[in-house]
């Protein structure tokens, strides 16, 4: 993808950090963005009484409970006022989404999975539809090597080999019957892989390179990966920033 080679290139900087520390980056900018953005496309004046005005409505309500025919009254004005909140925190959404959905694709490609290194074992699975059966074969190309039979048999719509191989791009062949199909994967001792699962047509309906999930931040004993970890930051970073640039 050409905007995946572009952001390799704007964020090459940054990959010489460890990933936690990436991700951790990429949160704050993402959120100074936002908030940025947000800052100087409504108006703040305006967000701030209708932000106010809820929290209002919201502590009458609470002071309501032994009226729930007032409360409701309440609640419905509450909720009309969080409506048009939320319409206008529309425009910098709108404006902030495609860019926020291209870099989100990036660190999903870059950070979601371990990367395979040189001779180190890893599996292949081969999918087939619900008629299937019978063996399926890898023919493994120069660089890769197959660990035990090159011809498995097909069992619950699924054969998987385990294969290991040299440092490059190679491409792995599976025969079942007449069909053969293709799929590549990425050996390297940097932090890139290939797209984990090819869809196919055929009696081979799908191939799955079966990476290990990176996981980089331990939460008290709850690891995390790039999005949990950016989900976490950026919660953080945003309050922050929101309070610190008061905006609304």
């Amino acid at each position: 993808m050409a905007y995946y080679d572009f952001l390799n290139i704007i964020f090459a900087p940054l990959l010489k950090l460890p990933v936690l520390w990436v991700v951790i980056v990429l949160s704050f900018l993402v959120s100074v963005i936002i908030i940025v953005i947000t800052k100087y496309t409504t108006n703040q004046v305006l967000m701030k009484k209708l932000k106010d005005d809820i929290k209002e409505y919201q502590k009458q309500i609470k002071e309501l409970k032994g009226n729930p025919a007032k409360a409701m009254e309440v609640q419905k004005k509450a909720m009309e006022l969080n409506m048009k909140y939320m319409m206008h925190s529309f425009k910098p959404t709108l404006i902030t989404f495609i860019p926020i959905i291209l870099i989100f694709g990036w660190m999903s490609s870059t950070f979601a999975y371990e990367s395979i290194k040189p001779q180190q074992e890893f599996t292949v699975s081969a999918f087939f539809d619900k008629n299937a059966d019978g063996n399926a074969e890898t023919i493994v190309t120069e660089g890769i090597t197959a660990i035990g039979t090159k011809i498995k048999k097909i069992e619950n719509g699924k054969a998987t080999w385990a294969l290991k191989g040299a440092e490059g791009e190679h491409i792995l062949e599976f025969v079942y019957n007449n069909e053969k199909q293709q799929k590549s994967v990425l050996i390297t001792n940097t932090e890139k892989y290939i797209e984990p699962v090819k869809k196919t047509n055929g009696a081979i309906s799908s191939i799955q390179i079966d990476y290990k999930p990176k996981k980089i931040l331990n939460l008290f004993g709850w690891k995390l990966g790039w999005l949990g970890t950016y989900i976490i930051t950026s919660i953080i970073f945003t309050m922050t920033l929101r309070k610190f640039m008061k905006v609304y």
